[in-house]
């Protein structure tokens, strides 16, 4: 009833109960505490089917878990009704570009009457680091290990190297800008062969090496052109895609250092000069402190 003691609460983690949703659900709806806001920090789905009943219920919720936004727009929907209909807090300014103000900056035109008609980003931090090592000279194989070896990446990297990341990602933006979409709208291209998607994670990091070549290749022909290659997600009015593009280098894409994402928005106010916002899109700092800015503003917004 007094809260935790910051100094301690980790050692105490320990002597708590086990995790039960079933039995959060009944203390969190049963009424008699204010401004309820559960933080999700997990990556569940079986966490994210209940934000509806918590919102329905008069329960906030602050999350950086992408399954909620990105389930199926029926249940999208709801979620926003919910929220909407209920006038409790639902934030989730870090399901994209971890503490980065993208979600609030694309709200906010919207709000303000204006109306989006592209978005491009570079959207993986993993991936950015990725391409900027191939840009340096390095082969993928080399990139690869050392971003797992920085953990830059998931245990499987191809967790990152599939895209589905920035999919999930893409789909939440391309929702927040008012387009109804599903996953099977955006078209992925991944970066692990087919033939290694099913290995284990050892039998994968050894076959890398007998991808440098196709890798080098693309990297030769993009410089040929003056170029570098991206990772790049678009929404535009054709559809919605994330993949492998060459872009110029004198381009925020193609200036990018680092695991630095950036996106470029183009509205009907920001037309010849998109909109960017770039910054370091992935990280536990950043992710915290955009995560501990969403429960603030919920807190505050709550009656």
């Amino acid at each position: 009833a007094g809260g935790l003691d910051l100094g301690t609460a980790l050692d105490t983690l320990g002597d708590g109960e086990p995790a039960d949703l079933d039995a959060l659900d009944d203390r969190l709806l049963a009424g008699g505490l204010e401004r309820r806001i559960v933080v999700d920090a997990t990556a569940s789905e079986g966490v994210a089917r209940r934000y509806v009943r918590w919102l329905e219920g008069g329960v906030g919720v602050v999350t950086p878990n992408k399954k909620a936004n990105t389930l199926d727009l029926g249940y999208y929907r709801r979620l926003r009704e919910a929220a909407g209909r209920r006038e409790v807090s639902y934030h989730y300014e870090t399901t994209v570009m971890a503490g980065l103000p993208v979600v609030f900056t694309v709200r906010d035109l919207l709000r303000s009457g204006d109306r989006i008609d592209a978005v491009e980003g570079v959207f993986s931090g993993t991936l950015a680091f990725l391409f900027n090592k191939l840009a340096e000279g390095a082969a993928f194989s080399e990139a690869v290990r050392e971003a797992k070896a920085l953990g830059l990446t998931e245990p499987d990297p191809r967790d990152d190297l599939t895209g589905e990341d920035v999919a999930r990602k893409l789909l939440i933006l391309a929702r927040e800008t008012g387009r109804d979409v599903e996953r099977a709208d955006l078209t992925v291209e991944s970066l692990v062969p087919a033939s290694l998607a099913d290995v284990s994670v050892d039998a994968f990091m050894d076959a890398l090496d007998g991808l440098d070549a196709d890798w080098a290749a693309r990297v030769a022909a993009a410089e040929a052109e003056g170029k570098r290659l991206a990772y790049v997600g678009q929404i535009t009015e054709a559809g919605l895609s994330v993949g492998v593009r060459a872009v110029d280098t004198a381009s925020p894409f193609g200036g990018s250092r680092g695991t630095d994402n950036v996106i470029l928005i183009q509205s009907a106010r920001y037309h010849d000069t998109p909109l960017v916002v770039q910054g370091p899109g992935a990280g536990p700092d950043v992710t915290a402190a955009g995560l501990l800015a969403d429960l603030v503003k919920a807190a505050e917004l709550m009656p």
